[in-house]
């Protein structure tokens, strides 16, 4: 067995249970631990004098021990007091024995690295590292120590010596492990070789400092980031052409059935609009799936593009189905279609998971055996007993709310042998160019960058709490001429409990003080159908005021709610906020968007919530979030499905995007043999997620 595929159990130190943790974290081969890269470093490369240290440091120093004894007030602490000639700190143990009693006696010299923090008497280092010494010689080491990430029950000094050993074996034969890049990119972009970009993450040398490799200059770090980015890209460009071998049904409507749409139509389509019609008719008319998005803006109009696609679908006998994340949205959507095909003699079925009994039966019934023509529902439409007569096209809005495997399932529910149904994925949250550019590349994009005619962008007005008492008056004011009102409790320490808390809270406050205004409150601990209960009865205006969390970022549209507070707006991004302000201003009045801030405000805070007041456009906001933020948070990385990196780092490597498109493009057309490799060596199967 060539070498580096040896299991790491062949190395001196791993026995099967380290072997087993190892594998938690996909380290199977020796090769795999090549590329478990350090997520930091810490310099024991020299001493620190005492007096030189401050909070937020990590470092070596030296230091006699002064006093050591055990509190018993409070939680029971060993501290010890050690100082050198420049200053004094307190080494503190929660957790201890009767021997690190004895070690650190008056007098001992001690070596302690640790992270330094203030305390009660000064600086001081909860559980430091630390060694009784004789003297200071041979105590820093010669090059910054890499810190790995870990699994529980693995320990940093068996991973270093494994990695010691992989490395040692990788240096006696480095062609063992084949660098795929081309020399032609590695010269054009200044990146080492792989085998030194290894060896520099792995064992630094004695000049590189932790400030260089966690700004991410350093070249060899620069090269694996760009090699990881790379080959998320070359995954979603291969599943691209993947899918353009797989057959799609032809869908195409006549003149006379297109006229006859648009026509009914209340409204007419902005130039952007058709646009994107004539790229969904373009995609449809091949015999290749369509997989494309369209990004829009609240607002915007995506919907009745997605219905024009419904259109090309029926007049070709296909079925479509149309899946969104809430029973809301589903129902809104439910509403629309009926309205804008109700000349088309199509029969729409509607599918939900309140649906029970001898409806949910004909319903399923009328799905099987074509009688249902638009299928609209939520996550029931992959469910087992649901089978299509001839599906034809999916739409899926909001397409980041569902994981993978819903997505994927619902796509099998249409696939034969050879075919696919066209497949059209909606979202109204603005992706800045250079994610949508990795993160999106399988799919073709389509933007409405051009809101309706006649829709007023919505004033948005940022104030300070303490004028509380004076936007209850307003909302009174709002209420008693027939407006109606959300009011937005956002995210408090990540935690959805205490974000629901403080909702119930606001709500009750909100109720006494406002007797003649009808509060209703939602939020995310609430069950589905209760919810959906109540923001349906907001939309019929059952209720004046709606107290919610941010669940309603993606909500029903209800023209009559013209004002929306949001309290501590410095909390969300400017993305989630330009969503959220995107609920009032569907109708024909003026539109108000309050951000209530809590004071202090930083500086970067008053800059973030003017950039939503002077600006409506959301991908002008999309970007200034990018800026600010960085991406994993407009992304949302934490969603299902989102690709989880290793050493890339989106926020710190944006500036690579630009040249790993470059570089896919001449990878795939002059190096073919080389994109599987690279793909393997970073992702290694390929991936569900990408492929959808």
């Amino acid at each position: 067995m060539e070498t580096l595929a040896q299991p790491v159990s062949s190395l001196s130190g791993i026995g099967s249970q380290s072997a087993i943790r190892l594998e938690k974290l996909g380290i199977r081969t020796i090769r795999d631990l090549l590329f478990h890269l350090p997520h930091r470093y810490q310099d024991r490369t020299k001493i620190y004098p005492i007096g030189s240290l401050s909070p937020g440091m990590a470092v070596l120093f030296c230091g006699t021990v002064e006093h050591t004894e055990v509190l018993m007030r409070g939680r029971h602490s060993l501290t010890s007091r050690i100082s050198d000639q420049t200053g004094t700190i307190t080494l503190r143990f929660f957790h201890f024995s009767a021997k690190q009693s004895l070690d650190l006696k008056t007098g001992a010299l001690v070596s302690c690295f640790g992270e330094i923090r203030y305390g009660y008497q000064g600086l001081e280092i909860i559980h430091p590292e630390y060694k009784v010494i004789s003297d200071t010689d041979n105590i820093t080491e010669t090059c910054l120590t890499p810190i790995y990430p870990l699994t529980e029950g693995l320990y940093q000094g068996t991973l270093r010596k494994a990695v010691k050993q992989a490395m040692s074996l990788y240096l006696q034969d480095t062609q063992l492990l084949t660098d795929w890049l081309p020399q032609e990119i590695l010269q054009q972009y200044r990146y080492p070789s792989l085998s030194e970009a290894l060896q520099t993450l792995h064992q630094p040398q004695q000049q590189i400092t932790a400030e260089q490799l966690q700004q991410g200059n350093l070249p060899a770090l620069k090269r694996l980031a760009f090699e990881e980015l790379l080959a998320h890209h070359l995954i979603l460009l291969t599943n691209k052409q993947a899918v353009k071998k797989w057959q799609a049904p032809v869908l195409k409507a006549s003149k006379a059935q297109s006229k006859q749409f648009l026509c009914a139509l209340p409204f007419q389509l902005t130039s952007a609009q058709n646009r994107v019609i004539e790229e969904i008719v373009a995609d449809c008319q091949s015999n290749h799936p369509m997989l494309r998005l369209v990004q829009g803006d609240v607002g915007s109009g995506k919907t009745i593009v997605a219905a024009y696609a419904a259109l090309l679908a029926l007049s070709s006998k296909y079925q479509v189905a149309i899946m969104a994340p809430t029973e809301l949205l589903a129902e809104q959507h439910n509403l629309n279609f009926r309205q804008w095909f109700k000349n088309d003699n199509a029969h729409i079925a509607y599918l939900t998971g309140q649906l029970k009994g001898k409806a949910r039966k004909q319903t399923l019934t009328e799905i099987e055996d074509g009688t249902a023509h638009i299928i609209i529902g939520t996550h029931a439409l992959f469910q087992e007993s649901v089978n299509f007569h001839q599906l034809g096209l999916i739409i899926i809005d909001e397409q980041h709310r569902f994981g993978v495997h819903q997505r994927l399932a619902l796509r099998k529910k249409g696939q034969t042998d050879s075919s696919r149904p066209h497949q059209l994925v909606m979202t109204a949250t603005p992706i800045p160019r250079t994610l949508a550019m990795l993160q999106y590349s399988d799919l073709d994009i389509s933007i409405i960058d051009e809101l309706p005619p006649g829709r007023k962008p919505v004033l948005t007005r940022v104030i300070p709490a303490e004028r509380r008492e004076q936007i209850i008056e307003k909302i009174s004011n709002w209420t008693a001429e027939k407006n109606q009102t959300y009011w937005v409790c956002t995210l408090i320490e990540e935690s959805e409990v205490l974000q629901c808390e403080a909702a119930e809270k606001t709500a009750e406050y909100l109720t006494q003080a406002l007797p003649n205004v009808r509060v209703a409150l939602v939020h995310g601990r609430m069950k589905a159908s209760e919810k959906d209960s109540i923001m349906q009865g907001f939309k019929n205006h059952d209720y004046d005021l709606l107290v919610a969390t941010t669940v309603i970022e993606v909500g029903v549209d209800v023209p009559n709610a013209s004002l929306m507070i949001i309290e501590n707006p410095e909390r969300l991004g400017l993305s989630q906020l330009h969503q959220l302000r995107g609920r009032v201003g569907r109708g024909q009045q003026e539109s108000y968007c309050l951000l209530m801030y809590q004071n202090p405000l930083s500086n970067m805070g008053k800059h973030r919530l003017s950039i939503l007041r002077e600006s409506s456009d959301g991908f002008v906001i999309a970007e200034k979030d990018l800026e600010l933020r960085g991406p994993g948070d407009v992304m949302g990385t934490r969603q299902t499905g989102l690709m989880q990196l290793k050493i890339a780092n989106l926020e710190r490597d944006t500036a690579l995007l630009e040249q790993v498109q470059q570089a896919a493009s001449i990878i795939c057309k002059q190096y073919p043999n080389a994109v599987q490799p690279i793909i393997d060596r970073w992702l290694g199967q390929t991936t569900l997620y990408s492929e959808v």
